[in-house]
């Protein structure tokens, strides 16, 4: 996993305004709650610029954030948060200092796991760092938003600072996601002599991999943890065949 976010990490929070952080962190706090983890060491995998790690954080909870893009930490360092420490770590390779009441993961992170093994990785390092008991939260994208949403579509967004053009092509048989994003973003220290702006051109390619409820779980169950609940994260119910996206619950024994 290189990092796909250098040029991408100066306007994510711009283009990602309308991600519903708020509402997934109550969602998440919930569910720690549910499990009597009111507070604590949480680690967030994939945390980008820092959204959900510095919600968490704001909840009581002492935040370590993860991610393999230093561009994205960077932007994450800008805001102000104390006591949030982060790692510019790959999410299969992580190390802790300890372990963890909690590990979370949001925003789709988990699918850009596109190799085989890669999934399995993560779980082994996950049960690795949590307590007894600790508690893996993470939300993916679902085949039915690759197959009918995403797939084939192309996504265009324009700003002052800055505009993407965001062209998805999916590979059903492979199961994977390529995204080509195409950035202008303004450099306010290229501007014209007649105080015009400048924008740089950027591309960078993502890929993702879509994952099915039953794959997942029998991942879960093949690493030793323990599933306790798959949940759809726009109805906090029992998934369905029209679900985008799915929140796992999982557990490690006692």
């Amino acid at each position: 996993m290189d990092d796909m976010y250098q040029a991408f990490a100066e306007v994510y929070d711009l283009f990602m305004e309308d991600v519903p952080y708020d509402r997934w962190a109550k969602e998440i706090i919930g569910l720690l709650k549910e499990e009597g983890i009111d507070d604590g060491l949480v680690c967030e995998l994939g945390c980008g610029t820092g959204q959900m790690t510095r919600r968490l954080a704001a909840a009581g909870y002492d935040m370590t954030g993860i991610d393999a893009s230093f561009d994205m930490l960077m932007k994450a360092r800008e805001y102000e948060a104390e006591g949030i420490l982060y790692l510019e770590q790959d999410m299969r390779e992580f190390e802790l200092y300890g372990t963890m009441a909690a590990i979370v993961s949001v925003c789709d992170s988990m699918n850009y796991l596109t190799d085989d093994g890669d999934m399995e990785k993560v779980f082994s390092l996950v049960k690795n760092y949590l307590d007894p008991g600790g508690i893996f939260i993470f939300d993916v994208n679902t085949v039915y938003k690759y197959e009918n949403i995403l797939g084939e579509q192309i996504i265009t967004d324009n700003r002052e600072e800055g505009s993407f053009i965001w062209e998805n092509y999916y590979d059903r048989q492979k199961r994977i996601n390529e995204y080509e994003l195409t950035l202008f973003i303004r450099d306010r220290q290229l501007s014209g002599e007649n105080g015009e702006d400048l924008y740089k051109k950027y591309e960078e390619t993502h890929f993702q991999r879509a994952y099915g409820i039953d794959e997942i779980t029998e991942k879960v169950n093949e690493s030793g943890l323990i599933l306790k609940k798959v949940l759809d994260t726009d109805t906090m119910q029992t998934p369905s065949n029209t679900s985008e996206r799915v929140c796992f619950v999982i557990q490690k024994g006692v």
